[in-house]
């Protein structure tokens, strides 16, 4: 199918998860906390430790300060990502993954630019952001994504998952992936991995691998406690991480898809 091995990035909010995505095969993860929330900027002390604990794949650190799907950022927000990025690069990143908008869903050039500048050479992802543009001017919006310097672009194309978006991630590899790595990334499980490998034929792919029962969550990877006290939406949706079985099934799936 590809001539060369399709990787797989996972995306852990927990150093559990990221030795789960090791012990399974994947390529990458991209470091984040709340994923919940979309995932959001990790802490330094996730990165810190999962470094002296010899963890040997390659960690891209999410840079989101806040929730929400708007992606505009005051100078003040993009002050605090820039200097999160600093602790998080000194503290052994590999790569960071990134995405601002105006107000018209437009790419914010400059933002990207001074996060491009403060990698000093390091990777970055341009994340899902791009799903919130203009579809009709996405090969433009790769474009300026290339000029800029980003090395990958994360979609779903333009839809709620990547299964549902294949063709338009299809189109967009077919296009650019000579010069941008175009991931496919929502909702990828194992029961669609084939087709969208299939289908798109990307080179890499972007994956939680948590462990599922059809379309249901089956086992929390923390207790509950019982209590009158609530912190939060955790008290109602629990907190599940990467498995490392689904984390192997995938990359079976795309191994054998690689030979072919």
């Amino acid at each position: 199918m590809s001539g060369h091995d399709i990787k797989l990035e996972v995306c852990v909010d927990s150093i559990k998860s990221a030795f789960a995505a090791e012990a399974g095969g994947a390529s990458r993860i991209e470091l984040c906390s709340a994923l919940g929330e979309g995932g959001l900027t990790p802490t330094v002390g996730t990165l810190k430790t999962l470094k002296e604990l010899s963890f040997n794949l390659p960690i891209f650190c999410m840079l989101r300060p806040r929730r929400g799907t708007d992606f505009v950022y005051s100078d003040e927000e993009l002050h605090a990502v820039l200097t999160d990025m600093s602790m998080l690069r000194e503290n052994g990143a590999d790569g960071f993954v990134f995405g601002a908008l105006n107000p018209d869903r437009s790419i914010d050039a400059e933002k990207c630019r001074m996060v491009l500048s403060k990698a000093e050479g390091l990777p970055v992802t341009f994340h899902r952001a791009f799903d919130l543009t203009d579809p009709k001017r996405m090969h433009e919006n790769v474009e300026l994504l290339k000029e800029l310097g980003f090395k990958r672009l994360l979609s779903s194309g333009f839809r709620p998952t990547a299964g549902e978006g294949v063709e338009c991630l299809a189109q967009l590899i077919a296009k650019h992936h000579r010069d941008i790595i175009v991931i496919p990334g929502a909702g990828v499980k194992v029961t669609n991995l084939e087709e969208i490998l299939t289908v798109s034929r990307c080179r890499e792919f972007h994956a939680s691998a948590m462990e599922t029962a059809s379309e249901d969550y089956s086992v929390s990877t923390t207790s509950r406690m019982e209590c009158d006290v609530t912190m939060g939406k955790q008290d109602i949706d629990p907190y599940y991480g990467t498995c490392q079985n689904v984390v192997r099934k995938m990359v079976t799936i795309a191994t054998a898809m690689s030979s072919r």
